[in-house]
């Protein structure tokens, strides 16, 4: 029995309601425009992490200009990724993690989709966790306290918030971002300029020298210069695959290229640039502290923050689990997401040192991502020349053409989360592999993990079965239109 994976979709296609979980998403359905896809990205980075990540440069002992330079190389390489994987989706209209069988097999992908099934639940968690202290003390700053139970109140709303969105679906998450966003953009510049006219900005100042200074660098690298922009690869295409059609690869990679890199860039600075006149405190609550009567708006971006974030998270960590062929609605599966994140994020309210040990895990996880990239990024763009044959993507395991579990994708994987761990350079012991130590705290993890995962799956794959020859096509070309029907 067959049935045509956007016939639902199109007799929804009046509703904003998203119920397509994770088939393809048909050409009357795909709507998104470039502001759209850049207003989605830049919400989920314009978060106060990133001021705080932009002040670990100076932490570490870096000068301003080292630490804004790291992250503008690197960003500008891990941006690029994340619009290369962008494309996936806008050329094929499937998720991510279903991307994933190309390489890995029908049931093969189920070991990357179970990572990005937990990981995202631990995230938003994490996410909401950071920023309530700081939402508190601006609240104080406004003479409104409340102490644990004010945290309560306003971790609830959030979560309550960010849950109902992302469980709604795309189409929530697109209008969300697209109202909110260009406000708090406005509200970002005039807390910029505000915190340069408040703040005596230390350009050149360092504390460290010799492979002391490379190791810093290194480590700023994989927090905040190409890792971060790794770390949103795993949901690129959940969101670019609703892009209309008629864009092309060039428009969809440069509109989330700059979604990613505008944001990531301007907040990091700014961190960093608070930090060197801060005597290297947290940047987010010198800012609180600087306003004085801008404690309302900086509060609104505290609380949007998360938020933006949080609800391309849950969506995501939904099409991840339905992609392990589980038969359950896509909203169901977002609210257990965030109840299980509520769940961890009232076990960090109730020990700030669980919560930490919880996020030095969760950046441990992220090892796994580098390789995973590696291998998905050549297979799409090298082996098969940037095209897919979608339906067979749905296949049973039994006669899917890519195999039930795909053993050169699998060997891979392991052979990069290997490289990866022994190159990084974590903040616990079991994360501080032996090449990294060796080369006196430099951490190349994303790198290791990225070149000998990919490099080990085209040597594999190409020795176990023949696949498409390189194609000679640009890899941001027009993207190709699918009307499939999915066994």
């Amino acid at each position: 029995m067959s049935r045509n994976p956007g016939s639902e979709a199109n007799s929804l296609h009046h509703s904003n309601y998203d119920a397509l979980g994770i088939t393809p998403v048909p050409p009357s359905h795909r709507t998104s425009s470039q502001l759209d896809q850049f207003w989605i990205w830049a919400g989920a980075n314009m978060a106060p992490i990133n001021w705080v990540l932009g002040a670990l440069g100076i932490r570490l002992g870096l000068s301003l200009v080292e630490t804004v330079t790291v992250i503008v190389i690197g960003n500008l390489l891990g941006c690029a990724l994340f619009g290369a994987c962008s494309v996936m989706g806008h050329r094929t209209g499937v998720p991510q993690m279903v991307l994933s069988r190309l390489a890995f097999g029908r049931r093969g992908a189920w070991l990357p989709t179970l990572m990005q099934v937990l990981m995202p639940m631990g995230w938003v968690a994490i996410n909401t966790w950071i920023v309530l202290d700081l939402a508190v003390a601006a609240l104080e700053r406004m003479g409104i306290s409340g102490g644990i139970e004010l945290k309560y109140l306003i971790a609830c709303t959030v979560m309550l918030a960010q849950v109902g969105i992302a469980a709604w679906g795309f189409n929530a998450i697109k209008y969300f971002e697209r109202y909110t966003m260009p406000a708090i953009f406005l509200l970002m510049v005039a807390m910029t300029v505000l915190a340069f006219l408040r703040i005596d900005v230390q350009w050149h100042a360092t504390s460290i020298t010799g492979t002391a200074k490379l190791a810093a660098m290194s480590q700023l690298m994989t927090a905040i210069g190409i890792g971060w922009g790794i770390s949103w690869l795993v949901y690129a295409s959940d969101y670019t695959r609703f892009t209309r059609t008629s864009l092309t690869g060039r428009q969809v990679f440069r509109t989330t290229f700059l979604g990613m890199f505008i944001p990531t860039i301007w907040l990091a600075f700014l961190g960093a640039a608070i930090a060197s006149g801060g005597n290297g405190s947290d940047p987010a609550q010198l800012i609180i502290a600087a306003f004085g009567v801008m404690a309302l708006p900086v509060l609104l971006v505290l609380l949007h923050g998360p938020i933006a974030t949080n609800i391309v998270v849950i969506y995501s960590a939904a099409l991840a689990t339905l992609a392990l062929d589980l038969r359950l609605p896509r909203w169901v599966v977002s609210v257990v997401s965030g109840l299980v994140a509520l769940v961890f994020l009232y076990l960090f309210l109730q020990s700030g040192d669980f919560a930490h040990a919880f996020e030095n895990v969760m950046v441990a996880m992220v090892v796994w991502i580098s390789p995973w990239a590696g291998i998905t990024l050549a297979d799409f763009f090298l082996l098969r020349g940037g095209r897919a044959d979608v339906a067979s993507l749905y296949a049973p395991h039994a006669n899917c053409p890519y195999g039930d579990v795909n053993a050169p994708g699998m060997w891979a994987l392991g052979l990069g989360v290997v490289a990866a761990w022994s190159c990084q350079m974590g903040t616990v012991e079991l994360t501080q592999g032996p090449i990294a130590l060796a080369l006196g705290g430099i951490d190349l993890s994303w790198l290791a993990g990225m070149l000998v995962g990919g490099a080990s799956y085209l040597v594999l794959q190409r020795r176990n079965q023949p696949r498409e020859a390189m194609s000679a096509a640009d890899p941001l070309a027009v993207p190709a239109t699918h009307d499939v029907t999915v066994s």
